[in-house]
């Protein structure tokens, strides 16, 4: 078969093709060319960066001013994440941190509620920071509601600050019949008890005369010697204070016993000696106890 071509032109390399050719566009991309292709900014990227501190700060103040009517508050926080592609549970976590400092109880259960509505954060330290904020906006009727769900539920994995939670609500408000029923529960399912929750519960019973079963109690449950601290990052091996009452459900410290943190910490120099010279660190706190008990 015979085939007609056209032959390309003869261009001679003159001064004048060479500017002619060599004046091209800088956005165009031409095929076969070396070097980076030319970019133009993402639009949907912004630069300036919010942290999740800021954020949270920004989420409690849409809802502060607000009343504490339901559907106001769900329809700001909506508002308020509407242009998240994922659910902010860090800036909500933070956020209920914040207003857990600052004490507004009613806001931390709006949030929490709207939070699981949402299917988020369903894990035990929202559940027990809901539970703490109804007993303090005194809604003991949805407080044990909630227990008696998370106790059916995980039963034998309940964590055993939720014990002590219960038991300190009924503590203070003199509900001796439920508080024997949850110390009961802590028995039945093998959780021990610690040195508040059994000082509670051994005042309720000299309180009601029952003195046989506080000395049942105070002989099965016997205050410990020594506990571990952790000061400046060591483990040590200190003298154990008698821990009163609860304040927040979780083993906290009594207001007496804030005052002896700064006995521990002096005393904290000899423990750290603990390693090389045992003997002396014995000799030291034998000392104490003398001087303590004169």
């Amino acid at each position: 078969m015979l085939s007609l071509r056209y032959s390309l032109p003869y261009l001679p390399q003159t001064k004048e093709s060479t500017k002619l050719f060599s004046k091209r566009p800088i956005n165009v991309v031409v095929c076969a060319a070396r070097g980076p292709r030319p970019r133009s900014p993402r639009v949907w990227k912004t630069r300036k960066r919010i942290g999740t501190i800021s954020k949270s700060a920004k989420m409690i103040a849409c809802i502060k001013d607000l009343s504490n009517v339901k559907e106001e508050v769900y329809g700001a926080l909506d508002s308020f994440i509407a242009w998240e592609l994922e659910f902010p549970l860090v800036i909500v976590k933070k956020a209920l941190a914040i207003l857990e400092d600052e004490r507004e109880w009613k806001k931390i259960i709006q949030v929490t509620k709207w939070m699981l509505s949402k299917g988020q954060g369903r894990t035990m330290g929202t559940y027990f920071s809901l539970l703490n904020a109804l007993a303090e906006d005194n809604r003991l009727d949805e407080a044990e509601e909630l227990w008696n769900k998370l106790f059916m539920e995980h039963l034998e994995g309940t964590p055993r600050k939720f014990f002590n939670k219960m038991i300190s609500i009924y503590y203070k408000r003199d509900l001796h019949h439920k508080l024997f029923e949850v110390f009961a529960d802590m028995e039945e399912l093998g959780v021990k008890p610690n040195v508040a929750i059994v000082n509670m519960v051994g005042k309720v019973f000299l309180k009601l005369g029952m003195k046989d079963k506080y000395e049942k109690l105070m002989k099965k449950y016997p205050p410990p010697q020594w506990e571990f601290r952790y000061i400046k990052g060591r483990r040590i091996k200190v003298k154990a204070k008698q821990l009163s009452e609860l304040s927040e459900g979780e083993g906290g410290f009594s207001s007496e016993d804030d005052g002896i943190d700064n006995e521990i910490e002096s005393k904290s120099e000899l423990l750290l000696l603990s390693d090389k010279e045992p003997n002396k660190v014995g000799e030291d706190l034998s000392e104490d106890e003398e001087e303590e008990s004169v």
